[in-house]
């Protein structure tokens, strides 16, 4: 009856050396860390996501392109106004010159690694007014594309506002990847209506001011329409459609609306 009791010891002992041999290496680094006056390891805690940095009304701003970005549209126009009157209302040379001037914003966009989004826009504006101007042989309608996009423009902000999707909010869930979300939300619903509407209004006085001039022929101040209308005119719009959207919520939902559009616009390093 003895053997069977042998067999028994004999499997128990085995066990315990096989666990000794697997936990080994667990005790002597406890037993290291023990003696160096240190607590046992523990599993690394999961590292949070750093939040941003809180932005500023100044950083809102700069993200949007800052006044850079308003002279990457505007210069262009202004060139061909200058020229058109320093040339003796010479059109082809004029045209040629609004584009060169666009052309090399573009190349100094490119040179110094700067985003070209505006630029992009306002290039492919005035090649359309060249074409259609060099096209028709009359200066004015180096205005008609102008026109014409402040017209569907206005027309399509007015509407997004009267069907309740306002673009500034459709926007917003685009480049916040929140999808409609902000639509639940009659906070930031009432606030991106409210500056959707300042730009259907910046539209609307576009056109009201320099439809009249574009038929009764009057280049030059057609011209300074354009080019009062465009620069001071744009910047002052987003002020007053930033101003109304943070009026428009508490002081934290716009703090967070805030920095979520400033740090997804602010161009990567």
């Amino acid at each position: 009856m003895a053997e069977p009791t042998s067999r028994r010891d004999q499997v128990e002992d085995d066990l315990q050396e096989k666990l000794v041999e697997i936990l080994q290496p667990e005790v002597e680094a406890a037993a290291t860390q023990l003696a160096a006056g240190q607590p046992a390891a523990e599993e690394p805690a999961a590292a949070e996501p750093a939040k941003p940095a809180p932005s500023s009304d100044k950083d809102f701003f700069q993200a949007l392109g800052g006044w850079g970005a308003l002279l990457d549209i505007g210069l262009p126009w202004i060139a061909f106004l200058v020229a058109y009157a320093a040339t003796d209302h010479k059109l082809q040379q004029s045209l040629l010159i609004a584009v060169g001037i666009a052309a090399l914003i573009a190349v100094v966009r490119l040179v110094r690694k700067q985003p070209l989004r505006n630029v992009f826009g306002g290039f492919i504006g005035v090649l359309i007014s060249a074409f259609v101007a060099n096209r028709t042989g009359n200066a004015k309608d180096f205005y008609v594309p102008g026109l014409l996009t402040n017209l569907g423009y206005g027309a399509l902000y007015l509407l997004t506002v009267l069907f309740r999707w306002p673009l500034f909010g459709v926007l917003y869930g685009v480049i916040t990847q929140t999808g409609t979300a902000w639509r639940r939300d009659p906070a930031l619903l009432k606030g991106f209506s409210r500056a959707t509407m300042v730009f259907v209004g910046l539209f609307a006085i576009r056109l009201i001011v320099q439809v009249p001039l574009y038929f009764t022929g009057s280049l030059n101040a057609l011209g300074i329409a354009k080019i009062g209308l465009g620069l001071p005119f744009y910047a002052l719009a987003i002020w007053c459609a930033y101003t109304v959207l943070r009026g428009s919520m508490p002081a934290e939902k716009w703090s967070e609306t805030r920095d979520a559009i400033t740090h997804l616009l602010r161009p990567k390093k």
